[in-house]
C-alpha cells in the first residue's frame, strides 16, 4: 500500500516540475518547489555576496569558473572542463538546474547558455534572482550546502549556440543574419578620440538590460513589451538566424537567454565579441547611430 502511495506522489512531483519547466520559474513557485530532490540551485553572485547571505541550498558558482583568458579575449571554458565542472558541483543529466544572481541574472545566462550546448534536458533562470527574493522577505542562509559530487554525462558537446568571427564580419556574414549588439549606446556609437571604437557595420543595438525591470525587482519584463521592442529593430520572425555580441561575450549571453525565452529558435553569442574583434585592424567598425 505505501509502495504505491510513493508511487503515486512521485508521478504527482514529475508532473508538478514538468509543468514548470520554461526556461524561467518565478519565487513563488520555488518557495514551493525548493526541497524537491532533482531540482539543483546555483548561485552566481559575486563571491562576496554569498559569502554575506544567499538562498538556503543554493550552490555557488562563480562566473569566472565558466570563462578563460586567451590573448586578451574571454572565451568559455573547453566542454570537458565544464563537464568535469558541472560533476563536482553535484549536477548530473537528472538534475533541474535552476540559476540566480543578484544582477539581473548576467551571470546566471551564462551557465544556461553553456548547458544548451550540452543539451541539458531542465534548466531554468530564477526571475529576479536575489534581488527579489529579499525584497519578499523569503528565507535566507550563509551556510554553504554539502556538495556531493557525480558524474556528468553530456547528451551533446556542441559549439552550436556560439559564432565565430566569420560569423559577424560583413564580408563573411549570411545577409539573412541580424547581428545585434547589446552593449551600452555609449559603447555602441564609438568615441572619436579612438579610432577601434563603435560597432560592427549592420550590427543593430539593443542593449541587454532592457530586458529587465529595475523597479520590479530585476524581474523580466512581459514578453509583449520585449517583443515590441525587438520589432522595433527589424527581428519578427522567431526562426531568423540572430549572432549577438558584447564586449566579451558577458552581456551577449543574458541577451541569447532572452531570445530563447521568447521563442526564438536560431540564436548565436560571439562569444569573443569585441575583444577579438577590434584586433583585427583590416575589419571595418563603424561609429554613430546608423547600423
Amino acid at each position: 500500500m505505501m509502495t504505491r502511495i510513493a508511487l503515486i506522489f512521485a508521478l504527482l512531483l514529475n508532473a508538478s516540475l514538468s509543468s514548470a519547466q520554461s526556461s524561467l520559474v518565478s519565487t513563488e513557485w520555488f518557495a514551493e518547489h525548493a526541497n524537491d530532490d532533482k531540482i539543483i540551485l546555483i548561485d552566481m553572485s559575486d563571491n562576496l555576496q554569498y559569502l554575506r547571505f544567499h538562498l538556503p541550498g543554493a550552490i555557488n558558482l562563480p562566473y569566472g569558473f565558466l570563462v578563460q583568458d586567451k590573448n586578451k579575449v574571454s572565451l568559455s571554458v573547453d566542454k570537458t572542463q565544464l563537464i568535469k565542472l558541472l560533476g563536482q558541483i553535484g549536477i548530473s543529466q537528472d538534475s533541474y538546474v535552476i540559476v540566480y544572481d543578484d544582477i539581473g541574472g548576467k551571470n546566471a545566462a551564462r551557465l544556461l547558455w553553456e548547458l544548451d550546448q550540452l543539451d541539458h534536458p531542465k534548466s531554468a533562470m530564477l526571475d529576479g534572482g536575489l534581488v527579489k527574493w529579499i525584497r519578499e522577505g523569503r528565507p535566507i542562509s550563509a551556510e554553504a550546502p554539502k556538495l556531493y559530487p557525480t558524474t556528468y554525462h553530456a547528451k551533446a558537446q556542441t559549439n552550436a549556440a556560439t559564432a565565430t568571427i566569420k560569423d559577424v564580419a560583413p564580408a563573411s556574414r549570411d545577409p539573412k543574419t541580424v547581428l545585434i549588439d547589446v552593449r551600452s549606446d555609449e559603447e555602441y556609437l564609438g568615441n572619436p578620440k579612438y579610432p577601434r571604437s563603435g560597432h560592427i557595420p549592420g550590427a543593430k543595438w539593443w542593449e541587454w538590460d532592457q530586458a529587465i525591470s529595475l523597479e520590479k525587482g530585476f524581474t523580466f519584463r512581459s514578453d509583449a513589451e520585449l517583443m515590441n521592442e525587438l520589432n522595433a529593430i527589424g527581428l519578427k520572425d522567431k526562426d531568423q538566424p540572430v549572432v549577438l555580441y558584447c564586449r566579451s561575450g558577458h552581456r551577449a549571453t543574458h541577451s541569447y537567454y532572452t531570445l530563447r525565452h521568447l521563442g526564438f529558435k536560431n540564436v548565436r553569442v560571439y562569444d569573443a565579441s569585441m575583444k577579438e574583434y577590434e584586433q583585427k585592424k583590416d575589419l571595418p567598425v563603424q561609429k554613430g547611430k546608423q547600423p
